[in-house]
């Protein structure tokens, strides 16, 4: 039974992703061929790079793995594939206007070359380079309810480092750190997604992060991804150890990790608390958030910034059943993908990238420093964001 069982699970493996790979990887060539190609004797290699990048995905999709170098050679594969088929797509959309305007065949053809060119020479540069430009961006929170003593407080925010991607990329990580360090700030935040699917991902990263260093520390809590869900766990006890040994290696390299908890800084007479709760989100991410566990013993008066990797949080929940003034959050990218404003997240997610407000309420959004499984970025750099607190 049992072979037959996996036999049936290939077979439908198989199905559901053939019409995809059919539609993204051969009708673009077809086009291309029958608009561009028909006097040419060699049309018919330009179906072979797509056939063999089928059947590649097709292997990778039935033998599924999930371990650090089965990530290494999907992340290729996909990244292989995408250069070809966005621009082939691409190709083979503005083509379609030979058919329309037959008079100008010529100029068509040129406008779609030179234009599919580009588009491929920039998701080249997306997968080589744009996951390791990083960028520093900047926000200031003003507020009366802010401590004087905290006025000009700066607050690092890193996010969604997600580095099993970034394996054998140890000068990205360490780029990252070091530009942190040069910030010199007060408190560091990680606002969750440290790993992709197991905490072995972290382990050749600990002595890089054990260097990054704020006169407060460095306080973290978990995204969706740090709670192993997208790993093929042999049972629920082993996915939770793993959890648990991710968890113990946070500590361990100095983080302060909150789980719905909170921590008081101090500053003479004043203070303020950071507030930290479990992954929050939508179905299918997990939903542990407790808002009032995390808050539990701070004083009515008392300012709070709120860490909680998923944005959706903001409004479901810290919006109406809380007064916290300033929620810092992750977990969305920007789809790694940004041209001028517009970003895909837009389709997703409210708010997406950077300051959102609702009166003097204000909900920060981190594009994150990392990628998942696809060292890939346009646009939506990986970014650094530090936070100035201000009293007015």
């Amino acid at each position: 039974a049992a072979p037959a069982i996996i036999y049936l699970r290939t077979i439908q493996m198989i199905l559901r992703i053939l019409p995809v790979l059919l539609l993204i990887l051969l009708l673009p060539p077809w086009g291309i061929e029958r608009l561009m190609l028909r006097e040419k004797s060699w049309r018919k290699w330009i179906y072979a790079p797509n056939l063999l990048l089928a059947l590649l995905l097709i292997g990778a999709s039935i033998k599924e793995s999930y371990s650090m170098t089965a990530d290494q050679l999907k992340a290729i594969l996909l990244s292989t594939t995408l250069c070809v088929a966005v621009p082939e797509i691409i190709l083979s959309l503005l083509l379609l206007f030979c058919l329309l305007f037959k008079s100008y065949r010529l100029w068509i053809r040129r406008i779609a070359l030179f234009v599919s060119s580009g588009v491929f020479l920039t998701m080249l540069y997306g997968f080589t380079l744009g996951y390791r430009q990083i960028v520093v961006k900047t926000f200031t929170y003003r507020s009366a309810a802010i401590p004087q003593a905290f006025d000009g407080y700066r607050i690092v925010q890193l996010s969604d480092l997600h580095v099993g991607t970034l394996r054998r990329h140890h000068v990205v990580v360490e780029r990252i750190v070091d530009s942190v360090n040069a910030l010199k700030p007060d408190l560091i935040v990680f606002t969750g997604d440290l790993v992709n699917y197991h905490a072995e991902e972290l382990f050749e990263f600990e002595d890089i992060f054990r260097k990054m260093h704020a006169r407060d520390g460095v306080i973290s809590v978990m995204g969706n991804h740090d709670y192993m869900t997208y790993y093929n766990w042999p049972d629920e006890k082993a996915r939770l150890a793993n959890v648990r040994l991710l968890q113990d290696h946070q500590r361990a390299i100095g983080w302060r990790l909150l789980l719905n908890d909170n921590y008081i800084l101090r500053r003479g007479n004043d203070s303020i608390a950071i507030v930290g709760v479990e992954n929050d989100g939508n179905p299918p991410f997990p939903a542990l958030g407790d808002l009032p566990k995390a808050q539990r013993g701070l004083q009515n008066s008392c300012f709070r910034i709120l860490l909680s990797h998923d944005p959706t949080h903001w409004r479901r929940r810290v919006l109406p059943e809380t007064r916290i003034p300033l929620m810092l959050a992750g977990h969305t990218h920007g789809m790694q993908l940004k041209i001028g404003s517009f970003s895909p997240s837009k389709w997703f997610y409210p708010e997406w990238g950077g300051p959102y407000y609702e009166g003097e309420r204000a909900l920060y959004v981190s594009l994150g420093a990392g990628e998942v499984l696809l060292p890939f970025r346009i646009g939506a750099w990986p970014e650094i964001n530090l936070i100035t607190l201000k009293h007015h």
